[in-house]
C-alpha cells in the first residue's frame, strides 16, 4: 500500500467513467486497454495512468469506486501504480447514477478536517452541497464518461493541491 500522509490532500478516484471509459462511440475509442472485470469489458484510459502517477505527488490517492477492492486486484499493474491503493467500502453500492451513495464512507475515512478532491463521473446536487459544507477545503471534479480522468483536470487539480 502506498504511504499515506497527513498532511497532503487525499483524491478519491472513482474508476467508472474516469479510468474506465464508456459511452464513446466506436470511431471516437479512446487510447487504452481492454481488461475483463467479473466477465464485464472495460476500457481502462492509456491516458489515466500518467496522470495518476503525476497526481500522487500532490495527493494521496484513494480507490473511491464501486469496485472496492477488486480496484486493486485489476488496476494497479496496469496504471504502473507502485502498489495497492486503499480503497473505500460501502453499505449501499446501486451501481451507475449519482455517486451520493458514497458520502457516508468518505466522511468517515477522511474525516471534517482533511482536505481532499474526488473525482468521479456522476457527481449531484447532494455530492457539491456536501462539499461546500465540509470544513476542510474540498474541490469537486466531474468527468465525462467517455473522456475520463484528463490533463485540464490533472491541471486543476494540482493547481488546487498546492495552493493549499
Amino acid at each position: 500500500m502506498l504511504s499515506q500522509n497527513p498532511c497532503k490532500p487525499i483524491l478519491l478516484v472513482d474508476v467508472d467513467g474516469v479510468i474506465s471509459l464508456f459511452g464513446f462511440t466506436s470511431s471516437d475509442r479512446p487510447a487504452g486497454t481492454w481488461v475483463i472485470v467479473d466477465g464485464s469489458p472495460h476500457l481502462i484510459s492509456s491516458a489515466a495512468a500518467e496522470h495518476l502517477q503525476t497526481l500522487s505527488n500532490e495527493f494521496d490517492l484513494v480507490w473511491c469506486t464501486g469496485w472496492e477492492e477488486k480496484a486493486n486486484e485489476y488496476l494497479p499493474g496496469l496504471l504502473g501504480l507502485p502498489a495497492e491503493l486503499p480503497f473505500l467500502s460501502f453499505d449501499l453500492n446501486p451501481g451507475r447514477g449519482h455517486a451520493h451513495w458514497k458520502l457516508a464512507a468518505i466522511e468517515a475515512y477522511a474525516g471534517p478536517d482533511r482536505a481532499l478532491a474526488w473525482v468521479d463521473d456522476a457527481l449531484n446536487d447532494a455530492c457539491r452541497t456536501w462539499a461546500g459544507a465540509r470544513a476542510a477545503p474540498t474541490l469537486l471534479v466531474e468527468t465525462r464518461p467517455e473522456v475520463g480522468l484528463g490533463a485540464a483536470d490533472v491541471a486543476r487539480l494540482t493547481g488546487w493541491a498546492q495552493a493549499l
